[in-house]
């Protein structure tokens, strides 16, 4: 099963990942961290989060993430989803709210296998 498959990973991205403790943003970069993964904060407007560095995008990562999880409005994941593409990232998770169809589409276009779920839930 694809979630499975994507679990299996272990270098992560969290595009919209955030220093507000009450936003999913961060307690999904924090939660993948207390699970094992190399997670990576992505997020334009910090430098830092939790004392690692926060990079602008995935371009900027110091190597190419297996998963990126995407808490961020569907307008702005289009984005994402061309940068992934490019970048030949396989597996993006999109948490609740994320999702459109034209984002699915773009996403099945590039070869992106796309997992709609909430990672606090199934990886638990």
């Amino acid at each position: 099963m694809i979630i499975e498959q994507a679990m299996e990973r272990n270098i992560w991205a969290v595009v919209g990942a955030t220093e507000n403790k009450d936003k999913f943003g961060y307690k999904i970069f924090r939660r993948l961290k207390q699970m094992g993964y190399k997670v990576y904060p992505v997020n334009p407007n910090y430098d830092s989060l939790e004392g690692e560095k926060c990079y602008p995008n995935l371009s900027s990562l110091p190597e190419v993430p297996e998963v990126v999880n995407m808490v961020v409005a569907p307008k702005h994941g289009i984005k994402v989803v061309e940068e992934a593409g490019n970048l030949g990232i396989k597996y993006l998770w999109l948490q609740p709210g994320t999702v459109s169809d034209e984002l699915l589409k773009l996403a099945e276009e590039k070869g992106i296998e796309t997992i709609q779920a909430c990672i606090l839930v199934e990886g638990r």
